[in-house]
């Protein structure tokens, strides 16, 4: 699913030359679940924004499902992006303003589906995650775990194969944060391939496969036994 060549990504801040990622070789097969582990500055966001289609690399090869995604243009990479990946993060990235189930909608408004089929599914994704009774609470009124399930719900809403999840548990208490690693392991085992981005040992365990990035390369890729 995921094919990285030689992967390199340099950022130039004045006179400073930045190497964030330096020849990462990766392969990620369909229904797989990586976690990318690393310190703060490692380079795992930087490769998680690569593998999200937010960023390109500076050189390499990135394929996904065959197709080189780094020679795309902005428009093909929206439409990846929109398609075939799903994201959560730390901070939730919900809009305060919309209600739960409309910002589960959002991503299907972009794809132009009726309102109708939105709402259908939006509901479906919602009742998945256990927030069946949450749909017309804004996020003001939802605790943080409950927020994540909405972004989670968002993230599976476009049947999208890849759910990139970038320190998911973050902000959330020790409680939550296990609910949360159990839905994505629920989702993972009903096929849908996740790719966790922490910088915790404990939340990595919950992958079956760990890769550790240390100063933009990756230093060991292992099965979780």
């Amino acid at each position: 699913m995921i094919e990285i060549f030689n992967l390199s990504k340099t950022y130039y801040m004045g006179e400073n030359v930045i190497h964030a990622l330096k020849n990462v070789n990766l392969n990620i097969n369909e229904g797989e679940m990586v976690a990318v582990i690393g310190p703060s500055g490692s380079g795992k966001t930087t490769l998680m924004n690569i593998l999200g289609c937010l960023d390109i690399p500076s050189d390499g090869t990135y394929r996904l499902y065959g197709e080189k995604v780094n020679c795309m243009r902005d428009n093909q990479l929206a439409d990846i992006r929109n398609r075939r990946i799903g994201f959560v993060f730390q901070n939730f990235n919900l809009l305060q303003k919309l209600n739960a189930l409309e910002n589960v909608e959002l991503p299907l408004i972009y794809r132009g589906m009726s309102a109708r089929e939105r709402n259908r599914r939006a509901k479906a994704a919602l009742e998945s995650v256990g927030l069946a009774d949450r749909l017309d609470h804004k996020p003001s009124e939802l605790s943080g775990g409950q927020q994540q399930r909405v972004a989670i719900a968002r993230a599976l809403v476009s049947d999208a194969p890849i759910i990139l999840a970038d320190e998911p548990t973050g902000n959330l208490d020790t409680n939550s944060g296990k609910e949360i690693l159990s839905i994505l392991k629920r989702l993972n085992n009903k096929g849908s391939t996740v790719v966790l981005i922490t910088h915790n040992n404990n939340i990595a365990m919950n992958a079956k496969r760990v890769v550790r990035i240390q100063d933009g390369e990756i230093i060991e890729d292992r099965e979780v036994s």
